[in-house]
């Protein structure tokens, strides 16, 4: 399997100059700038966080200028988990040196962590664009066309990584999936091949199938790999929460409700598997319980479309129109080529007599089915099998 990603890029000082002024002078505060920026380079590396960012704004009040400053920064947000912070000082960075492809990359890699896949295309289209070789922007390019069902477009990202990552299990799995769903049927032959070579009889590789058949709704086979899987290594991250999905699609929610607690227990900052519980109480009518897990699936992951767009349709069942607009509206927000999240904010906003706004939207929704941007999936009910470990890779 792929491991975490590349540490995000830090710049050297080297890259930027300090406004003119008297030679003398000038010299002497580029001297103290670098002194300062090569102290905080090696508390980044050190971890040492507060120490490190103390001394890149030492560099900007020298330097205001200082592209580089900016970006590590950037990196410090980054390793702390503060994701707007982290694209202030990176954008601020790209504002000043927009040739450094390195910040560009770091910018997708924010949009990727905050699950802002929509907005992670642009910067690592154009880093691969720079620069075709750069293997993890051009990986996840790939994955966020798969999360926003492009995947013809993830085939062509992808497929140029053959020669450097044929041998892992999830480069494979996400390749054979892209080729299935965008008719590559040559290429998805392929991956399947290599995919059963590289895998043999581990636990991974089971794991790997029973998500790709749940991938084409071949559910009692999926659970057959499944339990394979489950008998060698029980403690599987995310075992539980497919064989879950496979058990609630089979019409046996007892043990899917099982399954997705299971996932739970191991790994309890999971959103996804809070999500499955709620849309598995629905199914079951227990709709206090599905509201109550939807609610904590965003708790965990803010960036959840479809438990945003359930939770305005359970709040549009009782009236509350107003706090179900909200959730909508960030439902759009986060995926706004889904037709459905526009169908319910059509409905909302009729309820709330905004006529020609809940017309526009439906005709939003009309064009997008039209377009086929979800064809298949209105042919067939078929549902998208969430990835929740795809988006924790960097």
């Amino acid at each position: 399997m792929l491991g975490a990603a590349a540490e995000p890029g830090q710049l050297s000082l080297q890259q930027n100059s300090l406004p003119a002024q008297n030679p003398a002078t000038a010299k002497e505060r580029q001297g103290e700038a670098q002194r300062i920026f090569q102290e905080g380079q090696a508390a980044l590396n050190q971890g040492e966080l507060d120490h490190a960012e103390a001394a890149f704004l030492k560099v900007l009040k020298l330097d205001r200028k200082s592209a580089a400053a900016h970006a590590n920064l950037g990196v410090v947000e980054m390793r702390r988990k503060k994701w707007e912070k982290a694209l202030v000082e990176l954008h601020a960075a790209q504002a000043l040196a927009p040739q450094i492809t390195g910040i560009r990359v770091n910018i997708g890699l924010v949009e990727y962590r905050r699950a802002n896949y929509e907005a992670a295309i642009p910067p690592f289209e154009s880093a691969v664009r720079d620069q075709p070789d750069l293997l993890q922007a051009r990986y996840l390019l790939g994955l966020c066309y798969m999360f926003v069902e492009r995947p013809a477009d993830a085939v062509r990202a992808l497929e140029p990584l053959w020669p450097q990552m044929s041998d892992q299990f999830v480069y494979l799995y996400v390749l054979g999936n892209a080729a299935f769903h965008s008719g590559n049927q040559d290429l998805d032959d392929k991956a399947s091949r290599r995919l059963i070579e590289v895998g043999g009889d581990t636990p991974q590789f089971h794991l790997l199938m029973g998500k790709a058949l749940l991938n084409r709704d071949d559910d009692q086979k999926a659970l057959s790999e499944l339990k394979q899987a489950a008998a060698a290594n029980p403690n599987l991250p995310f075992l539980h929460f497919h064989l879950g999905i496979a058990y609630r699609r089979l019409s046996q929610p007892d043990l899917a409700e099982q399954e997705f607690r299971k996932d739970i227990e191991l790994a309890p900052d999971a959103g996804y598997n809070y999500e499955q519980l709620g849309k598995l109480y629905q199914q079951m009518g227990r709709e206090a319980e599905a509201e109550r897990a939807f609610r904590d699936a965003l708790a965990q992951e803010p960036r959840l479309p479809a438990s945003l767009t359930e939770l305005a349709k359970i709040d549009l069942r009782r009236g509350e129109t107003n706090q179900a607009l909200k959730e909508v509206d960030q439902a759009v927000t986060l995926a706004p080529e889904t037709q459905g999240i526009h169908f319910v904010r059509g409905q909302i906003l009729q309820r709330l007599g905004r006529t020609t706004e809940a017309k526009s939207e439906f005709e939003i929704a009309r064009k997008s089915l039209a377009a086929g941007v979800e064809r298949d999936r209105a042919r067939s009910n078929r549902e998208t099998v969430p990835d929740p470990e795809l988006a924790r890779q960097p």
